[in-house]
């Protein structure tokens, strides 16, 4: 019988974009075609593509040797698996026969269930309004440092995503609950004629980020009126983007402080992840008491159970008694990689300035709590 669709490939080629493919198709669907994977096979290229419709990811796949082009849907995580539970260096031929994907590797066979390709939901094609070339590095850099700080289903439905900002200068990354700011910028000339502001929704920004590699080789951001589309070595990415207007970030952040404080940051996370354990489980309290060189941390639950801890601190201003919730503190001291950190603090009621003192490239805002 001929094939509808036959190829050969290696083992590694095929399963290192399956994987990254699988992370997109989410394991719950509306419709059963989602939790495919499109494999066309043309013009001597192989290419697959997932999608949850919010984003979706295309691989290009080499070297591959094509005996028979087509295009079919089968299941992502499914051909995955199999391809990660076959022997190093196996080769695989893939041949469609009817309505079923027929994969050999040596002795192994396994027959697949598919889906027609047409059923395969496209990413609309759209006029691109703006273009940018920077490096993987920088980019992956900022969503790390900024990422953690979305919401996660907040009614503010903007606030589930990160603000991508651009102008002639910079280009900039904001993200924030409502309770906690976390800002990184680069300065580069981006011929951009006027500021953009985009937001990219949560899923997009995980899914860009575990693309992206700590290289200097560029990844082409282009942004669309609804996409945002990434470009990253065979790999080309897409999300819708959030409509909404994000926060004036430039409001929420202090100034004017009087009270700054310089300390270990391995240190002061040690300090508060410690006296956190016995912190309140729902609203993570903890209460800072600020005196000259020395910060205290307190902590206590319903239980009656309390915790007390203290650090030596650079800081000279007057006392200071002022409440966080202690997962957003350390949430801020895990992505910055400074030895020191700066706090920047006025009163009880305003919200803390937090910076590295040897990177100006990123700053973190977090609302105080009353205890």
């Amino acid at each position: 019988m001929l094939s509808d669709m036959k190829l050969t490939i290696s083992r590694e080629s095929l399963l290192t974009p399956l994987q990254s493919i699988a992370g997109v198709v989410e394991r719950k669907q509306t419709m059963p075609v989602l939790s495919n994977v499109l494999i066309v096979a043309e013009d001597n290229v192989l290419t697959l593509t997932g999608t949850n419709v919010e984003v979706e990811l295309v691989a290009r796949v080499a070297p591959v040797h094509i005996d028979q082009p087509g295009r079919i849907t089968v299941p992502a995580r499914k051909l995955a698996d199999i391809c990660r539970a076959l022997g190093e260096a196996s080769s695989i031929e893939l041949a469609l026969e009817g309505d079923r994907l027929h994969l050999r590797s040596g002795a192994s066979h396994f027959t697949l269930s598919t889906l027609p390709a047409e059923h395969f939901p496209n990413v609309e094609d759209e006029a691109e309004s703006f273009r940018l070339e920077l490096p993987q590095e920088e980019l992956g850099r900022m969503l790390d440092a900024t990422a953690f700080a979305m919401a996660q289903q907040d009614v503010r439905y903007y606030l589930n995503g990160l603000l991508l900002e651009v102008d002639r200068s910079h280009v900039r990354t904001v993200a924030t609950d409502g309770h906690r700011l976390a800002m990184s910028h680069l300065d580069m000339t981006t011929d951009c004629p006027e500021p953009r502001q985009v937001i990219v929704p949560r899923k997009g920004v995980l899914e860009l980020a575990r693309l992206l590699e700590d290289v200097q080789s560029s990844v082409v951001l282009v942004i669309g009126e609804n996409h945002l589309r990434a470009t990253v070595g065979a790999y080309t990415f897409t999300s819708k983007l959030i409509e909404g207007k994000f926060p004036d970030y430039n409001r929420v952040i202090p100034r004017g402080g009087d009270k700054v404080v310089l300390a270990d940051r391995v240190a002061l996370k040690n300090t508060l992840q410690r006296a956190g354990i016995l912190s309140h489980e729902n609203i993570r309290g903890v209460r800072l008491n600020l005196a000259t060189n020395e910060l205290q941390v307190f902590a206590n639950n319903p239980d009656q159970e309390q915790a007390e801890d203290a650090l030596p601190v650079d800081y000279q201003g007057e006392p200071l008694q002022i409440g966080f919730n202690v997962g957003y503190l350390v949430d801020v001291l895990n992505v910055v990689d400074d030895e020191q950190i700066k706090l920047t603090l006025a009163n009880p009621n305003s919200s803390a300035l937090i910076e590295s003192p040897g990177d100006s490239s990123c700053l973190y805002v977090v609302m105080p709590m009353r205890l």
